[in-house]
């Protein structure tokens, strides 16, 4: 009886394909008789032809209207070619979006804490974006706005790429009422306030100040200067020493929110940017930013249709 080689068990990926495709456009002036291999070697000169040639033949390169591209194809002009990229595999965020509100036009869905908004970088496959357009099957689907990866809460997006301005500049232009909430520690003074039976709630700032870069570039800093940012900040209930607050954003700049609670002297509950930016570390889903993108207001561009969609609020 012949003895049998141990079988190694197989090595886990390192990379996967992506889940939604990649596209360029073909120029007006593409010579006719340049193949797409050629063509996609001479955009992408960093990517081995024998990459481009083994996406062909598993068919990952594909025109829009779903023509497959063949290794002899030639370049059709003012066309869109789609590929899919080969990328790292990506840790998966084990907690849930979903779908707040949708109509013909936008969707309302809830965003939560640690998953990006959209690809970029190293993320490709694991945000909410993508999530979406899976979900949906709309490809077209864009946010109309940004929110930062460690804070959950409400994104307004777009379901077709031609609807996205008008939606985006309802923030750009201050058309659309923003309502988030925190959780953060009160300040001493606050706190012997409250002991003494001397704080009345509600409470509210205005708050007004310079935010600028900081290094490293994700992180902002507020410096001396004509205020180009402005919050409305509430605290609105309090118990065993925290403070439940109101944030209203008149303006959108990087991290506002995060910097006016800091600059209160009440920074944020779980905040690793602020007030001291904490070394990099694993995702703890146990410990994640108390900040909420909680309400969105706003009467809809193109149909005029008043909206008011919240999600579940925060709780001391």
């Amino acid at each position: 009886m012949s003895k049998s080689s141990p079988v190694s068990p197989a090595a886990t990926p390192s990379t996967v394909r992506a889940q939604q495709a990649s596209y360029v456009a073909v120029p007006a002036d593409a010579s006719v008789s340049l193949t797409v291999v050629e063509f996609l070697c001479q955009r992408f000169p960093h990517i081995d032809v024998e990459q481009w040639r083994a996406r062909i033949k598993a068919n990952n390169v594909y025109w829009h209207d779903k023509q497959p591209v063949t290794l002899d194809s030639l370049v059709r002009r003012r066309q869109r070619l789609y590929y899919y990229r080969e990328v790292a595999v990506e840790a998966k965020i084990p907690l849930q979006h979903r779908i707040v509100y949708q109509d013909e036009q936008i969707i309302v869905a809830y965003k939560p804490p640690f998953l990006a908004l959209h690809p970029s970088g190293k993320v490709i496959n694991e945000c909410l974006v993508n999530r979406l357009r899976l979900q949906t099957g709309l490809m077209d689907i864009e946010p109309a706005h940004r929110l930062d990866r460690a804070t959950g809460g409400l994104v307004l997006l777009s379901k077709t790429a031609s609807g996205r301005d008008a939606y985006h500049r309802l923030f750009r232009d201050g058309e659309i009422t923003k309502t988030y909430q925190a959780i953060a520690p009160l300040t001493p003074q606050l706190s012997q306030c409250w002991q003494n039976n001397t704080l009345t709630l509600p409470l509210q700032w205005q708050v007004r100040n310079r935010i600028v870069k900081a290094t490293p570039s994700f992180t902002r800093k507020v410096v001396d200067g004509e205020p180009n940012s402005h919050s409305i900040i509430t605290l609105e209930q309090v118990m065993a020493g925290l403070g439940l607050f109101s944030l209203a954003p008149i303006t959108g700049r990087t991290h506002q929110l995060r910097l006016h609670m800091h600059s209160l002297g009440i920074p944020i509950i779980n905040d690793l940017c602020y007030p001291q930016l904490q070394a990099a570390q694993d995702d703890d889903y146990n410990q994640t930013l108390q900040l909420l993108a909680q309400r969105l207001q706003f009467n809809d561009p193109i149909t005029a249709k008043p909206i008011d969609v919240s999600c579940e609020p925060l709780t001391l």
